[in-house]
């Protein structure tokens, strides 16, 4: 049984997070959303005081969303480079707490990135998969080949995907029921062109992308996958979304989904993939509905990505 409450909150812990948003009751954890963030508290270090006027924490028991940064290399590596990259972002990633970190890399680098990150706290994935599992499918890559490689995330209806190769959002939407078939985790990319945001439909377009998914899978489908917002134009050209630009269509996902489901809509990992660097990363993971980061090419440098990172850690 859920208990929703609809009242303001004052949250006790060390960073003084004034609650403003409804939150949810599930079991033994309970998640407030804040102005800023979205917190996880166990119940048995809790109490209610005061006709549910005020929420204590007894242990500061207080547990942030962590952030989850992906590096996407795209059609970029070489197995000396790639050998050098993995070690010193796996050895940086070591020394960091409360972020969670993942590298899609090209299909012919799963091996020499298994090899290297199993024993580091980085997953790796793909950066695209076919939506069949085997056939006369030449030059095409499946599911079961990925699990192989003990891959964790694959990338479905990537920009370049969808505007270079003409993928459909129901193609798509197979991908990534695919994908989750096999109980991997689908990173899915949404996200409108420049054209499309100076006309006006951004959240449109964004809808119809999220309604296949939601027609082929349920929107129960969203409890093991993620959403990374990808505004096209600002993708490989400099230009990034303002904070505030990327938080609105984020709560608009957000708002989307938990209008199918609160309780997933809520829990829900989004993250914002466009153009995101070292210098910028901290003022875009504040915003209370981006959750990390779909990182391109500062992922193929460890110094960005581990400063990205950094910046996701609590």
């Amino acid at each position: 049984m859920h208990h929703k409450f609809n009242n303001l909150y004052q949250i006790n812990n060390k960073e003084g997070v004034k609650l403003r948003r409804t939150f949810f009751l599930a079991r033994k954890w309970v998640l407030l959303f804040g102005a800023s963030k979205r917190l996880e508290v166990r119940l048995t270090d809790c109490i209610f005081t005061g006709s549910i006027a005020a929420f204590v924490v007894l242990k500061g028991s207080v547990k942030m969303q962590r952030k989850f940064i992906v590096g996407n290399w795209k059609m970029n590596g070489a197995l000396t480079a790639n050998e050098a990259l993995l070690k010193e972002v796996a050895n940086g990633v070591a020394q960091m707490s409360g972020v969670d970190c993942a590298v899609c890399v090209p299909f012919p680098y799963l091996a020499q990135t298994q090899l290297l990150l199993r024993e580091t706290p980085i997953k790796w994935g793909a950066q695209d998969v076919h939506q069949v599992n085997k056939g006369a499918y030449t030059g095409e890559v499946s599911v079961p080949m990925l699990c192989d490689f003990g891959c964790d995330y694959v990338i479905v209806g990537h920009s370049e995907r969808r505007n270079i190769y003409g993928e459909s959002s129901q193609l798509v939407a197979e991908k990534f029921a695919a994908v989750q078939k096999a109980e991997l985790s689908p990173i899915i990319c949404v996200g409108e062109t420049l054209e499309q945001r100076e006309a006006g439909t951004t959240e449109a377009v964004v809808a119809e992308q999220l309604a296949e998914v939601i027609k082929l899978r349920g929107v129960q489908s969203f409890r093991t996958a993620v959403i990374a917002y990808e505004p096209v134009w600002a993708i490989g050209t400099g230009k990034t979304a303002s904070p505030e630009q990327a938080q609105e269509v984020h709560a608009f996902i957000r708002k989307r989904i938990a209008g199918f489901d609160e309780e997933f809509g809520q829990a829900l990992r989004i993250l914002y993939g466009g153009s995101v660097n070292a210098s910028n990363a901290a003022e875009l993971f504040a915003m209370p509905d981006i959750d990390g980061g779909l990182i391109g090419g500062a992922s193929l440098i460890a110094e960005d990505f581990l400063g990205i990172c950094n910046a996701g850690q609590k």
